[in-house]
């Protein structure tokens, strides 16, 4: 026997959706039941309110796109990739059939009401979905898109594409259980992902194709750790020596590539917030100036005794302001041992003569760069070391980036700091062993109950260090784990807790064969370590 979903306004319409699509997954994963004609489309992250019905609208592989917002080349060229993406199987032999079909949507309508382009933090990515129901006569369908700004509509096309599926027996395109009404918006205006290219050196084409990744499950900011103690790949052309500390001379990017990885993720709604992590992690700086070391001995931290360091630190900032807008700067800050400073003669000297012990140079080092920034019009971003040591010190404008585990941000909220939740028990794609669902029920406002703190935690990224991942492996490493934490930081909390492996699991395994069929190599779901190939044959949605 069938379950019978039926659409209604209460409150408990999005328990009954997601009971429903547990239901229709399990059946397309091989229960012994009949299948559903026409199953249910999942939507990843779940939209914040939304009603359907129960009609089926075929939609035209020649959509046109009408309403003001064709007016924006951001939308204009978000249309034509989704059009791609959607009808990759074409149109080809329409011309074998008679008559030729009609379609029930020939357009969709995506109108913005602000002009503004302007990407920053915060920016309303909020959108409104219709899908209306065939109409009688005519058989026509009207899709529309409403948002406040560009990056809302590119949230609401994501959505539009997650509607359609492709009928193999018709060869068309289907928006299911029309008609749609869905009002969206974000929990976290943060949703970020850190990549790592400096452990392991990541083609340009690659970091596009995982920007290209994060735009499906909504997430927002790049977080771009460029440059750590194993290489310096990032041409900056007032030093120009600094890159000789790349692994090879080709495993590099200019300054053209990085603006390609701006305005690439820009096209996206997505934020690139760069990272030059100071004073420890940065060894490989000297392989091009080796009087920023402490010693060609002793390479870490940076020097804070000369004048030159700080030089090249304003130096590298200046030219990266030319490249990165975005008005969130990370300056790293973690893992700082001070043992160079004092086994180095020179530096010694230099931190007795001003009366500092070496944790006394760590902050003097960590808010001397904080300065440099902060004239740069960046607000600094910082490992919560930095907090941890001194938090009386730090500027007003820091955020404080979480990473060692649970507790932190309830603290620096509680100090009036804005706070970015990355805990590594559960946000660290790196650890293999964590799985989907300890992503997936990570809070980050554990522990803060004021409102007015709440709205300090600007949200969370998962972090994929590269040390073990490169070009072979780094895509299956972040999905399909990096989407569960972007519901988390896009859906409503209270529509995302209960039982994950009702609530969530089943439209995960369909969001997963989505990046497939995407040509993202994602992952199977539940392997016990993260990233693994499937241990037999079987279906996409359950391995």
């Amino acid at each position: 026997m069938g379950l019978l979903c039926i659409p209604t306004s209460s409150s408990v319409l999005q328990t009954l959706f997601l009971f429903c699509s547990a239901f229709f997954v399990s059946q397309a994963l091989g229960a012994r039941i009949p299948q559903p004609h026409k199953p249910l489309p999942f939507i990843w992250p779940l939209p914040a309110k939304f009603s359907f019905g129960n009609d089926s609208l075929s939609v035209d592989p020649a959509l046109s796109l009408s309403g003001n917002g064709a007016a924006s080349a951001i939308v204009r060229d978000a249309f034509h990739r989704y059009k791609g993406i959607l009808f990759k199987h074409g149109d080809r032999f329409s011309f074998l059939r008679t008559p030729r079909p009609v379609y029930d949507v020939t357009r969709l309508s995506i109108n913005v009401h602000s002009h503004s382009e302007e990407l920053q933090l915060g920016v309303d990515e909020s959108y409104n979905l219709f899908v209306s129901r065939a109409q009688a006569l005519s058989g026509a369908g009207q899709v529309t898109i409403e948002a406040n700004t560009v990056f809302g509509a590119l949230r609401g096309l994501e959505t539009f594409s997650q509607l359609c599926s492709f009928d193999y027996t018709t060869k068309t395109v289907q928006i299911y259980k029309a008609p749609w009404s869905i009002l969206d918006k974000p929990r976290f205006p943060y949703r970020g992902l850190m990549l790592d290219t400096s452990r392991h050196y990541l083609p340009v084409d690659v970091i596009k194709q995982i920007i290209e990744s994060m735009s499906y499950a909504k997430l927002n900011v790049l977080h771009w750790h460029i440059i750590d103690e194993q290489s310096f790949p990032l041409e900056v052309p007032t030093y120009p020596n600094l890159w000789k500390g790349s692994y090879t001379k080709w495993e590099r990017y200019t300054v053209e590539d990085a603006y390609e990885i701006v305005n690439f993720s820009k096209m996206r709604g997505i934020n690139v917030m760069a990272e030059v992590d100071v004073p420890g992690h940065a060894a490989s700086w000297g392989i091009g100036y080796p009087d920023l070391w402490p010693s060609p001995s002793c390479k870490e931290p940076l020097d804070v005794s000369k004048k030159f360091t700080f030089d090249v630190l304003s130096g590298i900032l200046t030219d990266m302001r030319k490249i990165f807008p975005f008005e969130l700067f990370h300056l790293g800050g973690d893992e700082v041992n001070t043992d160079c400073w004092t086994n180095t003669s020179t530096v010694n000297k230099w931190l007795r003569n001003h009366n500092m012990t070496a944790k006394d140079a760590y902050q003097y080092f960590v808010l001397k760069a904080q300065n440099i920034a902060l004239t740069k019009n960046w607000s600094p971003v910082n490992w919560e070391e930095t907090f941890n040591t001194f938090p009386t010190k730090l500027h007003p404008r820091t955020v404080v980036h979480n990473w060692l585990g649970p507790g932190v941000c309830p603290k620096a909220v509680a100090k009036g700091f804005r706070c970015i939740f990355s805990n590594q028990g559960v946000w660290y794609l790196d650890h293999l062993d964590v799985p989907w669902d300890d992503v997936y029920t990570a809070e980050p406002l554990e522990g803060i109950r004021k409102a007015s703190e709440q709205k300090l935690v600007l949200g969370g990224e998962v972090c994929m260090w590269g040390e073990t991942a490169d070009t072979s492996d780094v895509q299956q490493t972040i999905w399909p784990r990096a989407a569960a934490a972007a519901e988390r930081l896009w859906s409503r909390r209270d529509s995302t807790s209960g039982n994950v492996n009702i609530i969530a699991l089943p439209r995960l395994h369909y969001f997963r064969c989505l990046l497939n069929r995407r040509g993202i190599p994602a992952a199977p779901v539940k392997n016990f370590i993260a990233r693994t190939a499937p241990v037999g044959p079987g279906s996409c949605f359950e391995q």
